[in-house]
């Protein structure tokens, strides 16, 4: 078993669930149902999945859970676009979260190569 507190990916991913928390705390109430509730279960299962995958034994399980964690995040970048062009997430709170999103797909995508070589 893996200790998931030790990847960079978690730490980029636990951080990212909290910014997304913060930021959709503002969006239209009417959205909370809609693109605030999908914003923030594809932020949340990032880290989750991460988490997960790190609990199993096997190597293609592991990578396998971080290619699901990988699919969230990318979701999760796009939702937050979609998000941006809507008028919903304020250009401030983008810029926090844009390059805290981009970091964590960077190591995460790193972490998945490493694994498959």
């Amino acid at each position: 078993m893996r200790d998931h507190t030790k990847l960079r990916a978690f730490e980029l991913a636990d951080d990212v669930v909290m910014l997304v928390y913060r930021v959709t705390s503002g969006f239209p109430k009417e959205e909370l149902f809609g693109l605030t509730s999908q914003i923030r279960r594809a932020a949340v299962s990032v880290p989750s999945n991460i988490v997960e995958g790190c609990a199993r034994d096997s190597e293609a399980e592991y990578l396998r859970f971080l290619n699901i964690a990988f699919g969230s995040l990318r979701e999760l970048h796009y939702q937050l676009n979609l998000s941006k062009r809507l008028g919903f997430l304020r250009n401030e709170d983008s810029s926090l979260l844009e390059p805290k999103v981009i970091e964590a797909e960077k190591v995460l995508n790193g972490l998945i190569c490493a694994l498959r070589d």
